[in-house]
């Protein structure tokens, strides 16, 4: 309830299932749906993003290469990182955003092993003022990815 009291102010709000949320006031803050060319197309049915108020709610974004030139088995997780990392990139972009306004990260991995690499790349991203993250590790994730990063923003 907290995060909707962002949008709603002091007032009550109610999560609809329709991606709405009503305030107490009667008033709905409608879901906008984010896209960008320069990340991979949803493998499923889902978006890249969604925009409610100030908020950006991106899905997560494994490292595949946006043209489908470059296939994840070739892929180290350094190289997966990055490029899950341009993709998200990519995407807050389209929603007039940038890295330093993501509050909030999950990333889900295959291998735990693999956390300092990953701390590498996902860092360089992130040099000062990194967002509130958490990592967990995933029996597997799709396509054979090593990693998935998803991210929640908030517009100035």
């Amino acid at each position: 309830m907290a995060n909707v009291r962002g949008f709603c102010g002091r007032m009550s709000a109610i999560l609809l299932l329709t991606g709405s949320i009503v305030c107490n006031s009667g008033h709905a803050q409608e879901h906008a749906v984010i896209s960008s060319d320069g990340a991979p197309k949803a493998i499923g049915p889902y978006s890249q993003a969604i925009k409610v108020g100030n908020l950006v709610f991106l899905s997560g974004q494994i490292g595949l290469d946006p043209t489908g030139k470059t296939e994840l088995a070739g892929l180290d997780v350094d190289a997966q990182t990055h490029r899950a990392m341009d993709n998200l990139a990519a995407v807050l972009g389209a929603a007039g955003l940038a890295m330093k306004d993501v509050v909030a990260t999950t990333l889900y991995v295959s291998d735990l092993k693999d956390f300092e690499a990953i701390n590498r790349a996902y860092g360089s991203y992130f040099p000062t003022s990194p967002p509130a993250r958490a990592t967990v590790q995933v029996a597997a994730l799709p396509r054979g990815a090593r990693i998935e990063i998803s991210a929640i923003a908030s517009k100035p």
